[in-house]
């Protein structure tokens, strides 16, 4: 079998491939840093002339050309699986719409589903010797995707970097129906977010205080957790592993000041394992050729029983409020959606079930409006239309400035009692009163 005659073969213009879509299709529009950019122009010039066309994706870091046409939502819509603030924005001109689901589901979901996946189209690195095009740091469910799609078609990107795993990390060249070389732009970079704040940083002192040597662990994205993870590399602690959803710069920060090692790790043994990344070129310049490094699908590192297998398992998650019968809210602002249930609920899961394992689910205990009132993340319930993404039976750990609490297995008037402890001292005594409304207050209770 020849590959270069192969892919000399399936070698077309961008604006020939996007003609096979039709109105009606359902279009896979890779992932994260994997989005088209090549094809999503010849698609913009395609899609007026077509309805009803559906796209799927997340976590798309620039904005599409398709989104810039006039009208979108007379011609497509998008479904997104995982929320960012381009697809957020997209909301409110009627044609960007959230895919509720566990983020581990994903391979399942395409493998199974009923819904025709007529077309995948998205950014790899360039075929290797072997006939393989990577997926870069994008793992996650791309597999499941191709299996599924009736014409796959890849766009090359000399700077993707070739991200090594244990399987799935890419896409012989013989499951390909057309190759397109694209324009090679750089990988968009997600940055490593704002300097951390003195909350953040008070937040992160109490979370590593917990984490022992030789702990395994997952960082969600967010000041927070990048704060721990800047603790963490300062700290004297050592033996660390990796086995995470997201893989971001705090990981590498980690790793270069050499506490990461994966010796504890009875699964993947000295392997950083994680489903996708992003973040500064930092992170894609580590990921590229480093064995160290496994890219694996999303419903390998976010499986419970991966998780639950690896000894003093710490996964760290922001959220976004919680209430005083430790609902967690980590995806929406009420009604309004702001990034999706993710993997956050299996790793609270697979972290307790963990020998020796936490998870963490951490925040600041105000945010201030535009208007400059301040206001209690910690509310007596969630806000109309809110999104519980850690019911109350699950939540391990909970976290603000003011402190920690572990509320696996308290009652009622003993969570409404911890999580008021940890608030803004300015705000206890109005969630106390509410609490008493909700009869989850003692008398007794500590006021």
């Amino acid at each position: 079998m020849d590959f270069e005659i192969m892919y000399h073969d399936k070698l077309t213009t961008a604006d020939e491939a996007v003609k096979v879509v039709k109105s009606g299709d359902w279009v896979d529009y890779g992932w994260c840093t994997g989005v088209p950019v090549t094809l999503d122009a010849a698609m913009a010039k395609r899609l007026p002339s077509l309805t009803d066309v559906n796209f799927r994706g997340g976590i798309i870091m620039w904005e599409p050309e398709i989104f810039k046409i006039d009208n979108p939502a007379e011609h497509m819509t998008w479904n997104s699986w995982h929320m960012s603030g381009i697809e957020r924005k997209a909301i409110a001109k009627g044609f960007s719409f959230y895919a509720p689901i566990r983020y581990s589901e994903l391979p399942r979901y395409y493998r199974d589903s009923k819904t025709p996946s007529n077309i995948a189209m998205f950014q790899v690195a360039p075929m290797d010797k072997h006939g393989y095009f990577n997926f870069g740091p994008n793992a996650s469910h791309m597999m499941a995707c191709c299996e599924c799609a009736e014409t796959v078609i890849v766009e090359v990107n000399k700077n993707m970097p070739r991200c090594y795993g244990g399987f799935e990390e890419g896409i012989h060249i013989s499951q390909v129906d057309m190759i397109v070389e694209g324009q090679n732009p750089a990988i968009a970079s997600m940055g490593s977010g704002a300097p951390a704040t003195e909350v953040d940083e008070a937040v992160a002192k109490y979370i590593v205080n917990e984490i022992p040597n030789g702990a395994c662990l997952q960082l969600g994205i967010g000041g927070m957790p990048n704060a721990v993870g800047s603790l963490i590399a300062q700290s004297d602690l050592k033996d660390l592993g990796v086995h995470t959803e997201m893989y971001v710069d705090a990981f590498v920060d980690i790793a270069k000041a050499g506490k990461i090692t994966g010796q504890k790790k009875r699964i993947d043994k000295g392997r950083q394992v994680y489903a996708f990344g992003a973040g500064t070129q930092k992170l894609y310049d580590y990921l590229d050729e480093n064995p160290e490094c496994m890219s694996a699908p999303v419903d390998y590192t976010n499986d419970i029983r991966q998780i639950s297998a690896l000894d003093n398992f710490i996964s760290i998650n922001n959220a976004v409020d919680i209430d005083l019968f430790g609902q967690v809210n980590a995806e929406s602002a009420g009604t309004k959606q702001i990034s999706g249930a993710g993997g956050q609920l299996d790793f609270v899961l697979g972290a307790y079930l963990s020998n020796g394992g936490k998870s963490f689910i951490c925040m600041s205990s105000t945010f201030t409006q535009k208007d400059g009132t301040v206001k209690s993340r910690i509310t007596p319930t969630l806000n109309n239309g809110s999104i519980v993404t850690d019911t109350r039976a699950n939540v391990h750990y909970f976290v603000t400035e003011y402190g920690i609490v572990n509320l696996k297995g308290l009652s009622t008037w003993q969570i409404a009692e911890a999580i008021i402890s940890v608030a803004h001292p300015d705000f206890r005594e109005e969630l106390i009163a509410e609490a008493e409304k909700m009869h989850i207050w003692r008398q007794s209770n500590k006021r």
